[in-house]
């Protein structure tokens, strides 16, 4: 019997054309995370509200999502980023 209580948890790729930067992040609720970067606060993402969509990856779990995020970050070279989009 399917689980109705599955939440996928996903990793995700923003981009800023004003800032010229990608933002590397993870939730359980994509939609609503993306709105919220877009919404000017504090933060990395907060000075600027043009953050688009470049990239995600959903996972069954917190644990593999935030590995993931994890391994990405870890990378911290944009060619290696834009490598990842491009396929």
């Amino acid at each position: 019997m399917p689980n109705l209580y599955y939440m996928p948890f996903f990793i995700y790729i923003l981009y800023s054309l004003t800032k010229d930067k990608f933002y590397i992040g993870f939730t359980s609720n994509l939609e609503e995370r993306i709105i919220r970067h877009n919404q000017k606060s504090k933060g990395f993402t907060g000075n600027t509200n043009d953050w688009k969509m470049m990239y995600s990856e959903s996972f069954a779990t917190k644990s593999e999502a935030l590995a993931r995020e994890k391994q990405i970050k870890s990378w911290k070279s944009r060619s290696k980023i834009q490598e990842l989009l491009s396929k």
